[in-house]
């Protein structure tokens, strides 16, 4: 019999380790469980050089995330205190990334249609009750393994209009962007990328007066007074940063650069 294999992450040690309990219980599903992101990320790893894959993730959907009340999860599993710590939605998008093999279940204790938009953008499969029965659980479990995607009936409409939400903010903000003129274009990337006046002055070899005419122009084509609005503007557009300068073209031929222009 082939068998799921099944990582719960969860940094709620009762629900987790009473989840995996019953989980376990399958014939078919072998499970183990991890209590926080990077943590989760390092046992996705490890199973893979073993040749010994996880099929699902069930991720809580508040991962990290502090109680009601603003204090600590509530008896939190065990783990040191280690940077990068990521909340649900985000670790769904780093596995997505690193392990695109691995499908990604959030555990909810709430339904939120924003959230579990947000969830699907990442790429998760499928959005779960945590008080959902076993065997809606395994249902979708094994769905999600057949390139199904499962949300729950009372979700789907809020959920439809959150993705057309941002479906149409994208476009909007793509048609903004077409607005700028290839130079502009440049100088939005390198504005993505963090660079400052200076920074963009010297790797586009302009001055830095004309740079600021440049930034000024971009701000207002987008119709937005800040540069981090302006940053805001082009991610949702799939503006990415500007790449590192290795090398620059002068007079025919190519010097070599490093890190920072000469």
């Amino acid at each position: 019999m082939a068998r799921i294999r099944v990582l719960v992450v969860d940094d709620h040690r009762i629900f987790a380790e009473s989840l995996a309990a019953a989980l376990a219980a399958e014939p078919d599903v072998e499970v183990a469980a991890a209590g926080s992101g990077p943590a989760a990320l390092r046992a996705l790893e490890r199973a893979a050089a073993e040749a010994r894959p996880y099929d699902v993730i069930l991720v809580d959907a508040e991962l990290g995330a502090l109680a009601p009340g603003g204090g600590p999860p509530a008896v939190p599993l065990p783990r040191q205190e280690e940077p990068g710590a990521v909340d649900g939605i985000a670790l769904v998008a780093q596995v997505r990334a690193a392990r695109p093999g691995v499908r990604s279940v959030v555990l909810a204790e709430k339904d939120d249609p924003r959230c579990a938009a947000r969830a699907l953008q990442a790429g998760a499969s499928g959005w779960v009750a945590k008080d959902c029965s076993l065997q809606r659980l395994l249902t979708v479990v094994r769905g999600v393994l057949r390139d199904e995607t499962h949300l729950p009936p009372a979700l789907l409409t809020g959920v439809l209009r959150e993705l057309t939400a941002t479906r149409k903010h994208r476009t909007e903000s793509q048609q903004l962007v077409e607005s700028l003129t290839p130079r502009e274009r440049e100088v939005l990337r390198c504005m993505v990328a963090g660079l400052g006046r200076k920074a963009v002055a010297e790797r586009l070899f302009l001055s830095p007066h004309t740079v600021r005419t440049h930034m000024q122009n971009v701000l207002g084509k987008l119709g937005v007074h800040s540069t981090l609005a302006a940053v805001a503007l082009a991610r949702r557009a799939g503006v990415g940063p500007a790449e590192p300068v290795a090398t620059a073209r002068l007079a025919g031929d190519v010097v070599e650069r490093g890190s920072q222009l000469a």
